[in-house]
């Protein structure tokens, strides 16, 4: 049993689990916009966002607090090496305005993580901002990734499934801000800090009416798929109502970051 537990927080430590959730949110985008399965997009963004997210959590503590380095932490420093070279073997193989937005996603995460100005902390600890950086990425990685490489027109549609991403994103960043609320440092004015935890629950349930509602924006949409952002958007408010800050860090770390599995088996079953 505690090895399957030791295996379970490394899949999670080691940002596996989130950089599922990323690539789930890309398949979810070829689904969606009819674009045929492209392995560079979809393998760019898995190991992009391993590295990206082990390089934000763990920098900070192997730089600057130099802390021990125990086999799960050399682990995750292979995983992330192995992860840094299939990154760049997929980078290389996207076409070269794609390779502009995943640069971005880079510098990004570079920002997000070192503080590049003087006498100023990195974008992560910059007030309130974490959360619409997180969005913004996202939406550049699981959406505009794929319409980018696969020669697609800025449609209406495209425009409102980018829409539709950042809201659905945002929302699941709300739910760990809500759950990180006794952990956050005040300084970082987070939503729930600024609102109260019943304001930012109405917040959420607000935006996730939101991309609920942006489906019916949408050309020629049909009866099935509003069944299924509706079953999405049920989840989202579910796990939106249960959320607070005495819940433990699966309640974020595996089953909100689950959504997007969720979200992609429902499209599987219904196509």
């Amino acid at each position: 049993m505690r090895i399957l537990k030791y295996i379970f927080d490394f899949y999670i430590q080691s940002s596996l689990h989130v950089a599922l959730a990323v690539y789930a949110l890309i398949r979810i985008t070829f689904f969606k916009l009819n674009i045929s399965y492209d392995e560079s997009v979809a393998y760019f963004g898995f190991f992009g966002t391993i590295v990206g997210y082990n390089f934000i959590k763990y920098d900070e503590l192997a730089r600057v607090k130099k802390i021990k380095l125990t086999k799960t932490f050399k682990a995750i420093i292979v995983l992330s090496v192995i992860s840094a070279i299939a990154t760049f073997y997929y980078f290389l193989e996207l076409k070269t305005k794609t390779k502009l937005i995943g640069f971005g996603a880079l510098l990004l995460t570079i920002l997000y993580t070192l503080p590049f100005f003087p006498h100023r902390t990195n974008m992560r600890n910059w007030s309130g901002l974490k959360i619409y950086l997180v969005a913004i990425a996202w939406v550049g990685v699981t959406v505009l990734l794929p319409v980018l490489n696969a020669d697609m027109d800025f449609s209406i549609i495209v425009i409102l499934k980018c829409m539709q991403r950042f809201f659905f994103v945002f929302v699941l960043m709300l739910i760990f801000e809500i759950i990180d609320l006794q952990f956050d440092d005040l300084k970082l004015h987070t939503i729930p800090q600024k609102l109260g935890l019943n304001q930012t629950k109405n917040m959420s349930y607000l935006l996730t009416l939101v991309f609920f509602v942006l489906d019916f924006f949408k050309p020629n949409i049909t009866f099935q798929q509003l069944v299924i952002t509706f079953l999405v958007a049920l989840i989202l408010f579910i796990f939106t109502f249960y959320a607070d800050s005495k819940r433990n860090k699966y309640y974020t770390s595996f089953w909100v970051e689950s959504v997007p599995f969720f979200w992609l088996v429902l499209l599987l079953i219904f196509s």
